[in-house]
């Protein structure tokens, strides 16, 4: 499990969650911990990874 905590340390307030035919992508965009301004994609197979993906982010700071 990719884990965003590792890729950003805080994340916009919105992110986008596509539907394929062998799971989904969710994109979420925010700041680093150099503080540059990042995208993160990640790949989830089953609805629980996509689950534990966007709980992931709800716990990350907002980069308001």
């Amino acid at each position: 499990m990719i884990m965003i905590s590792k890729k950003l340390n805080k994340v916009n307030d919105c992110y986008t969650i596509n539907r394929y035919d062998n799971g989904f992508m969710v994109e979420v965009s925010g700041r680093d911990f150099e503080n540059d301004y990042k995208t993160s994609k990640v790949l989830c197979n089953t609805e629980e990874d996509l689950l534990a993906v966007i709980k992931q982010i709800n716990t990350l700071e907002l980069d308001n």
